[in-house]
């Protein structure tokens, strides 16, 4: 399952970042890597972007990213 299909109100764990280049070096500078729980708190009403909640501060993905991230249900 890719993050952009997780629920609003759903916490998951990340097991992999796709993307190549420039995207991946952006997600994993942000703090989206392996074993990082992440929560969704919020989705915008046409549903793109959403609001993330890691390692104690939020972060807004568009959802084109979130696809690239790969996470576990827990």
């Amino acid at each position: 399952m890719t993050l952009d299909m997780l629920p609003v109100g759903s916490s998951a764990v990340i097991t992999r970042v796709g993307g190549e280049g420039a995207l991946r070096c952006r997600l994993l500078d942000m703090g989206l890597i392996p074993k990082t729980r992440v929560t969704v708190t919020k989705a915008a009403p046409l549903g793109d972007p959403i609001e993330l909640r890691l390692r104690d501060y939020t972060l807004t993905l568009r959802l084109a990213d979130a696809g690239q991230i790969e996470v576990s249900e827990a």
